[in-house]
C-alpha cells in the first residue's frame, strides 16, 4: 500500500483528492492538512506521495516543498501554471492543474507507484565493506549498530567489528531506507535488534547505548 498525505486548504479540493484515492485500489490517505507547519516529521517519514497545494496559509507549497529534508514523492495540485518551473526545480513528480480529471490523477500516482516498485528491486541488502586490506560481505540485517570513530564508523555485527574510513552522516543517508535510527550523535541502531529499553539507555544484546536528547524524541515515535 502506497500511503497519502494531501496538503490542501480547500475542502472541495481535499474531498477530490480523497475521492480519487479511496478509487485508487493501492493508495490509502494517512492525513489531510491545511498548514504544512501542522505536519509532523514522523508522519513524513510514513508517507510515500504528498498531494501538495500551492496557495496555502501562512507558508507557500513550495516554500514548505524547500524547508523538507528528504520529502516523500511529491505531486503539485494547484489552479495556477505559473509555479511549474519552480516546482519541477524541486524535484516534484507531476503537477496537476485544478481541475484534474480521475485519469489524469491516476497516471500521476502510477508513475509513482512504478517509480517505487523499481526502488525496492533496486534495494541490495549485502554491503562490501573495505577495512585492513579486506573487503567484508555484510548483510544490512546482521548489522546491530554503528558507532562514530573520529573520522571512522565502526560497523558492528553479532559476529566482528569492523572500522571503515566514513561518516556517520553517509551512513544515515544509506540506511535511511531500513530500520535504522539515530539516536545519539555517535551511534545508529538496528530497531530489529533492541531487546529494551530502559531509561535513556537502549539495550543490543550486551551492549548499552544512550539515547541523546535531541534524538529521543523522534525515536520514541519510530518505534511507537
Amino acid at each position: 500500500m502506497i500511503h497519502c498525505i494531501i496538503l490542501e486548504d480547500e475542502k472541495p479540493a481535499q474531498e477530490v483528492l480523497l475521492s480519487y484515492i479511496n478509487k485508487t485500489p493501492f493508495l490509502d490517505c494517512i492525513g489531510i492538512y491545511e498548514n504544512g507547519l501542522d505536519i509532523t516529521q514522523d508522519k513524513l517519514l510514513q508517507a510515500d506521495i504528498l498531494f501538495l497545494d500551492v496557495q496555502l496559509p501562512e507558508l507557500n507549497g513550495i516554500s514548505y516543498l524547500k524547508t523538507i529534508t528528504n520529502p516523500p514523492k511529491v505531486i503539485i495540485t494547484t489552479a495556477y501554471s505559473n509555479y511549474a518551473i519552480e516546482a519541477f526545480e524541486e524535484s516534484v513528480v507531476d503537477y496537476l492543474l485544478k481541475p484534474f480529471s480521475f485519469e489524469r490523477f491516476f497516471k500521476a500516482v502510477n508513475r509513482v507507484r512504478n517509480n517505487l516498485i523499481h526502488q525496492k528491486k533496486e534495494i541490495d541488502k549485502n554491503l562490501f565493506l573495505y577495512s585492513d586490506k579486506t573487503l567484508y560481505n555484510i548483510h544490512i540485517d546482521n548489522i546491530l549498530f554503528l558507532k562514530a570513530e573520529v573520522d571512522y564508523v565502526k560497523v558492528i555485527t553479532a559476529e566482528k567489528s569492523i572500522l571503515v574510513l566514513d561518516s556517520l552522516r553517509n551512513w544515515n543517508e544509506k540506511l535511511q531506507n531500513f530500520r535504522f535510527i539515530q539516536i545519539h550523535r555517535s551511534f545508529i541502531i538496528n530497531i530489529d535488534k533492541i531487546t529494551k529499553i530502559y531509561g535513556n539507555q537502549v539495550f543490543i544484546g550486551d551492549q548499552v547505548i544512550p539515547i541523546g536528547k535531541t534524538y529521543k524524541e523522534l525515536f520514541i515515535k519510530k518505534i511507537k
